[in-house]
């Protein structure tokens, strides 16, 4: 029985590996920094990067490396496994005037982004602001990848699952559970903000267990949905249906969680020439994350999943908008 250690594996992404690795017959460990749910038949050593257990695993997944010194901490496993993922970020990627997903400035990539595309300069400031998430993952990347560590680096875009923090779903969820008559649609529904389930990410990393190497793989859906597509998904999975109202693209109106324009689409051409190959796309794979939290909703009527709150949904504001 082959062994891996899944740091941050209480979380969506690791959650997500832990169990697609755990069907396929891994012994699975994953560390948290604090006692909570695992799945079924994973052992928890409570960890941090600072802690990690020792030992030797097939397999080390870190999604839980936000810096270079975590990136140090946990090279001695990675170095020591038959292969390794950290899990980073499209995040990183910035375009021809340097421009990045978390700048003033919104990035404008010419077409889908592939895994050679120019990244934001490494750096070492709070790695949870806005210019301090990318550059730190950069510098972790770059300390795995100058050494000798078997380490694929995986890049997802916009993750969903179970666990999200915050499901980006519930913009639309709550909307469809409370029978609301019409939905904002800015940029007309045609944003697209590349989605990556959890699920997916989990497939590729058990590829890359079976083909160690040190690499930069994009990792996102199959497909690239638009807004209205989102829209239109996650009211049928809740029995609804409601008109779509058009806004500009700069409405604030009409935002929602997926809307990016310009476009963010990733490349993932170089994981299926592996061997990926994804557990779905976007409206297979979301279904997931949905009963998840109709369970939820159908507990608490007035739950909140972590990250939203009733800031998201000022139906006033909208109604006077559409005059309903």
């Amino acid at each position: 029985m082959r062994s891996t250690l899944v740091i941050g594996g209480t979380g969506m992404i690791g959650g997500a590996v832990a169990r697609h690795l755990l069907r396929d017959g891994w012994r699975v460990t994953v560390t948290g920094r604090t006692p909570r749910p695992v799945p079924d038949g994973a052992r928890l050593v409570l960890a941090d990067h600072g802690t990690l257990p020792g030992g030797e695993f097939d397999l080390v997944v870190d999604a839980a490396c936000y810096t270079a010194v975590h990136a140090r901490q946990v090279l001695p496993l990675m170095s020591a496994a038959g292969s390794a993922v950290m899990i980073s970020s499209k995040a990183v990627y910035a375009d021809a005037d340097g421009n990045h997903v978390n700048s003033p400035r919104p990035p404008r990539f010419t077409g889908p982004i592939t895994e050679d595309q120019p990244t934001m300069a490494p750096g070492d400031m709070p790695y949870d602001s806005p210019l301090g998430y990318g550059s730190n993952k950069v510098a972790a990347e770059r300390v795995l990848l100058d050494s000798d560590a078997p380490v694929t680096v995986l890049r997802p875009s916009k993750v969903h699952g179970i666990g999200a923090k915050p499901p980006r779903e519930w913009w639309f969820l709550k909307r469809a559970l409370d029978r609301r008559p019409f939905v904002l649609l800015a940029g007309n529904g045609r944003g697209v903000d590349h989605p990556s389930a959890a699920a997916n990410i989990a497939a590729l990393v058990a590829c890359v267990a079976d083909n160690p190497g040190r690499r930069i793989l994009n990792a996102a859906d199959p497909d690239a949905p638009d807004g209205r597509t989102i829209s239109r998904v996650i009211a049928g999975l809740a029995g609804h249906t409601w008109d779509e109202i058009e806004a500009d693209d700069d409405d604030p109106d009409g935002w929602h969680p997926w809307h990016r324009i310009p476009p963010i689409v990733l490349d993932t051409s170089a994981g299926e020439r592996l061997g990926y190959r994804p557990a779905g796309d976007y409206a297979t794979t979301v279904r997931e994350e949905i009963s998840w939290l109709l369970d939820r909703a159908a507990a608490d009527p007035d739950w909140y999943p972590e990250g939203t709150g009733p800031d998201w949904f000022d139906y006033r504001a909208e109604n006077a908008r559409v005059r309903y």
